[in-house]
């Protein structure tokens, strides 16, 4: 996964200073990104989160109205907010973990071994956790096999630049499944295993709790050093310029 030996570092609410926001959490994904891209960043950051109230977040290419219905967001109370990654939409919330690698390397791998270096130990060390088979689907997805089909658990995406790699995504837990249906599009491009399900019937949680998904999540990247440290003013920066701006979450 990195170039380094050394440990990689642990950062989640524990070991922030103080509760971010969503917009906030994804601004932070970018600056380590940026900090690892600059060398200021040289062992991988493993990171959790959860938002406390329902989001949306769309890829950084997705065109909203294809993927959200903004007036089911506006009923529910859910805001809208853009990552800096590919990929599709989706919606977060408490029972729905979120976890990101930041990597620095002197020089970044083909796009597929990025892929498999990230999916196959956390499918692993979930597999362990759920005692049965968590396992890899289309491009970056970790399903579970269930007796009505194979059922997506966690997407994900990827941003890669010249020297770093961010690779974040999600964790279905112990999430309401029928909401997303009710706030999101069926997505404009699909894996061939979805099958055109709607998402009700291609979603399934994991119901493993949080400390066992960070347990999972930490131990599949060797995360075993609490990481204090975070780019603070290059977040601020962020949010005043992007991630806290409807022009970004607006734009396509």
């Amino acid at each position: 996964m990195k170039d380094s030996t050394s440990a990689a570092g642990w950062l989640d609410e524990t070991t922030l200073p103080q509760r971010l926001s969503p917009a906030a959490q994804l601004a932070l994904d970018e600056a380590l990104l940026n900090e690892a891209e600059a060398g200021r960043l040289t062992t991988p950051i493993v990171r959790t989160w959860q938002a406390s109230e329902l989001t949306v977040v769309v890829g950084s290419s997705s065109r909203l109205e294809e993927e959200v219905d903004r007036e089911a967001c506006l009923a529910a109370g859910a805001a809208v907010l853009r990552r800096p990654s590919g990929g599709a939409t989706v919606l977060l919330g408490p029972g729905c973990v979120m976890w990101a690698v930041i990597v620095p390397y002197a020089q970044v791998p083909p796009i597929d071994s990025i892929h498999e270096a990230m999916l196959a130990p956390l499918a692993a060390t979930l597999t362990a956790a759920a005692g049965r088979p968590v396992i890899r689907e289309g491009t970056s997805d970790l399903a579970l096999s269930e007796d009505d089909g194979i059922r997506k658990v966690s997407g994900n995406a990827l941003r890669v630049r010249r020297q770093a790699v961010l690779y974040h995504g999600t964790l279905l837990d112990d999430f309401p499944l029928d909401l997303v249906g009710r706030l999101l599009r069926h997505p404009p491009r699909e894996p061939d295993y979805r099958q055109q399900r709607p998402h009700g019937s291609f979603l399934a949680n994991l119901s493993l709790g949080r400390p066992r998904l960070d347990a999972a999540v930490r131990s599949a990247f060797g995360a075993v050093r609490d990481e204090r440290s975070w780019p603070q003013q290059q977040v601020d920066d962020l949010l005043a310029t992007r991630y806290g701006q409807p022009a970004w979450t607006e734009r396509l």
